[in-house]
């Protein structure tokens, strides 16, 4: 079974997504500069108000509310079932119970909540796949794929329709920790070298390379253990 139509990722991504920083992590001293990250990436975009907004692989949809405030249009597509549900009800209701592990079979219930000063009646989401996406997308000022990458069986091919789905003068952002497994990319498919240079060959033609940084984020797996990664970010305009 895909991991990303279960519950518990479902419940793990939900409080990543819209948690508090107290409801994610209220330790002293822990890692709060992690926090935030799916609001965090969408800032790097330029200022301004646009039409159109991607969000690839937009999991429960955090990204695709905060792209909201500045595109008359954000389509939100991720291949999870199970997140796009979640994406939905987010959406229709502006909140959603979550179910948060604290330790062995104890839970907690908490309520998260979208935003304030989102549009989410702009936002449309779907199921899709990002190595194969739909014709009739269109072109967008604005493309985020965040963390999907290294998710993918054969990433290259979304890397080869990006030109495609990025309006001239438009933005792209890339996030990506980086980090490869056989159990979702074969060896066979993953850079040559570092995924840096890699996605720099892949992109330079049709793109300029505007900024590159790293931006972490953490996802609270209990109480007491959590997921501390660094994704690093690329953003692009589109020539």
């Amino acid at each position: 079974m895909n991991i990303y139509e279960t519950a518990q990722l479902r419940e793990e991504y939900l409080l990543f997504h819209y948690g508090t920083p107290e409801q994610i992590c209220s330790w002293p001293g822990g890692p709060r500069e992690a926090l935030g990250f799916p609001a965090r990436i969408v800032e790097r975009f330029s200022g301004g108000e646009v039409a159109r907004a991607l969000d690839l692989g937009c999991a429960v949809g955090r990204s695709a509310f905060e792209l909201s405030r500045t595109a008359a249009e954000v389509v939100a597509i991720d291949y999870s079932q199970a997140f796009v549900d979640a994406g939905k009800a987010m959406q229709a209701t502006g909140h959603c119970e979550v179910s948060r592990l604290e330790e062995a079979h104890r839970r907690e219930s908490i309520v998260v909540e979208v935003p304030p000063g989102t549009l989410p009646g702009r936002i449309t989401f779907e199921r899709g796949d990002a190595m194969n996406l739909r014709p009739g997308l269109g072109g967008f000022d604005r493309v985020l794929a965040a963390n999907l990458l290294c998710r993918l069986a054969e990433p290259n091919r979304l890397l080869v329709r990006l030109p495609e789905l990025v309006k001239s003068g438009g933005e792209l952002i890339l996030t990506t920790p980086c980090t490869w497994l056989e159990e979702f990319t074969p060896e066979a498919h993953w850079p040559p070298g570092s995924t840096l240079d890699w996605v720099k060959s892949e992109l330079s033609v049709r793109f300029e390379l505007l900024e590159e940084h790293d931006e972490p984020f953490l996802i609270r797996e209990t109480a007491r253990k959590f997921q501390w990664t660094v994704a690093l970010l690329t953003k692009w305009r589109r020539r």
